[in-house]
């Protein structure tokens, strides 16, 4: 598992929105945005929940695959044009119950424009 810096962090934690995506049994790939996600510092894991949650394809998908991806990006600036963002690949688990959720363990991540060029 792959252990998020400093940077990415700080940047994760002033986000609201992000997308999530999954690969169905059939192969086909599924993404969707969410608002409810979280880092764990305690597992190192990224959490992803919602409303009705497990009723959705994402958490199915994770189910029956057990992979997942969560890119959270924004723009910096346009003038100039400054993109910046995050991406954390790595296995993943749903967990039903009376709050379920998506837990990723980060495997891969690529952060990108976090860092003020001087």
């Amino acid at each position: 598992m792959e252990k998020l810096k400093a940077t990415e962090l700080a940047y994760l934690s002033e986000r609201r929105l992000a997308r999530v995506a999954t690969v169905g049994t059939d192969g086909v790939p599924h993404i969707t945005p969410v608002g409810m996600w979280k880092y764990d510092a305690a597992t190192g894991t990224i959490e992803v929940s919602g409303h009705n949650f497990e009723g959705t394809k994402k958490f199915r998908d994770v189910e029956a695959t057990h992979h997942a991806a969560i890119v959270v990006d924004d723009l910096a600036s346009t003038d100039p044009w400054r993109p910046r963002g995050i991406e954390i690949r790595g296995e993943a688990q749903a967990e039903g119950g009376p709050s379920p959720l998506i837990r990723i363990h980060p495997d891969r991540v690529v952060a990108w424009g976090l860092v003020q060029p001087e």
